[in-house]
């Protein structure tokens, strides 16, 4: 079969920055000349069969991923990334490469069932980040009420979200719009009200800079203004905010908008209930006590409802995960890792003998809370 087909150089250059490698890390690995590699990318001519064995070995995609159709690859220009500072570019283009990953698994899962249509408002126009929560609020109907799960209402309101590979771990978050789209990338492994925060982050970027670039540090200020109000809403924060605050006080206190006291924090000194003095002062207080990097009495992690009805509805079919990768041409594990932590019924491993195709795609209902 692979002999009948072109090899695709696009694919090898997706599959080398997908594993975080250089031309020449790849080139020793494989044990050519780094030219050979430049010319393999540049589609100059093509590796030999045993060379292609040795490019697959050391990738680790199946040789069938090479001889594909172009992909829809994410470009760096078009996603917004939660830290980009702390993000080198090889880890940059790995989380990029997990995201065209997850476009190929999100065509093959549409073409399957019916997902909920985007309804994500153009927010550029709003005067101020805070406006746009609260008109976004409005819009969605949300009022002041604190907002149970954030995961399943991005989903119910049409966006995809994935997990970002346990290998881009590095990478908070990013999201991007994609042929009319929206797509979220979660760091799973983060605390629950962190990823929250993430993910209410980037929701700012998708309302507020779908038409500009997502990036840099005025973009960034944008998206955490938005997403601390749109987790806390002035007038539920000011309904509750004490009068005197300690972080023993305020560690109860999250619990109500599911946020890191670090968040609640911020936001009760942007609102103008803690003095500035007041502010530094649990500031350095959280920070000697670590929790600025281990949230005290985190909360349960959100998961996905679409990703968790999917896999029920294929495995119900005798559809496996094995059966979806080898339909992709992806390991399985790149599959688990779109998933980790967000869905937890899962397919078998390994390969089934089911249809992946159903006769009519069924309609997922995400209910948002």
């Amino acid at each position: 079969m692979i002999a009948s087909r072109l090899f695709n150089p696009s694919r090898l250059t997706l599959a080398r920055k997908r594993r975080g490698l250089t031309m020449i890390k790849l080139a020793t690995a494989v044990g050519v000349e780094p030219r050979s590699v430049s010319a393999y990318e540049k589609g100059e001519f093509g590796p030999d069969d045993s060379r292609m064995a040795s490019l697959a070995s050391v990738l680790k995609f199946p040789e069938a991923f090479f001889f594909g159709d172009d992909l829809d690859e994410p470009t760096p220009d078009i996603a917004s990334f939660r830290a980009l500072s702390k993000m080198t570019a090889g880890q940059r283009d790995t989380a990029l490469g997990a995201g065209a990953i997850a476009l190929m698994l999100n065509a093959w899962i549409e073409a399957r069932f019916e997902l909920p249509s985007p309804d994500l408002p153009d927010l550029s126009r709003e005067g101020n980040p805070e406006a746009a929560a609260h008109a976004l609020r409005q819009q969605w109907a949300l009022g002041e009420l604190p907002i149970k799960n954030m995961i399943h209402l991005l989903e119910a309101k049409g966006v995809r979200v994935f997990s970002l590979s346990v290998d881009a771990a590095e990478v908070d978050a990013f999201s991007m719009w994609r042929q009319s789209t929206p797509f979220v990338f979660l760091n799973t492994k983060k605390s629950a009200e962190h990823s929250r925060f993430d993910a209410a982050h980037e929701l700012g970027h998708l309302v507020l800079h779908r038409h500009g670039s997502p990036q840099g540090r005025e973009a960034e200020r944008e998206a955490n203004a938005f997403a601390s109000a749109f987790l806390m809403p002035r007038a539920s924060v000011l309904a509750y905010a004490p009068r005197m605050a300690t972080i023993d006080h305020l560690i109860k206190l999250k619990k109500i908008w599911s946020v890191s006291v670090a968040a609640l924090t911020y936001r009760l000194h942007s609102i103008g209930v803690l003095s500035d003095w007041h502010y530094q002062s649990l500031y350095i207080e959280l920070s000697s006590r670590g929790y600025r990097k281990r949230e005290p009495d985190e909360g349960q992690r959100e998961t996905s409802q679409v990703l968790q009805k999917v896999f029920a509805a294929l495995r119900d079919e005798s559809i496996s995960r094995g059966d979806i990768a080898g339909e992709l041409c992806v390991p399985v594990e790149e599959l688990d890792q779109l998933v980790f932590g967000l869905a937890l019924t899962g397919l078998s491993g390994g390969g089934g003998n089911g249809s992946a195709r159903t006769r009519k795609p069924p309609q997922l209902h995400v209910v948002s809370s």
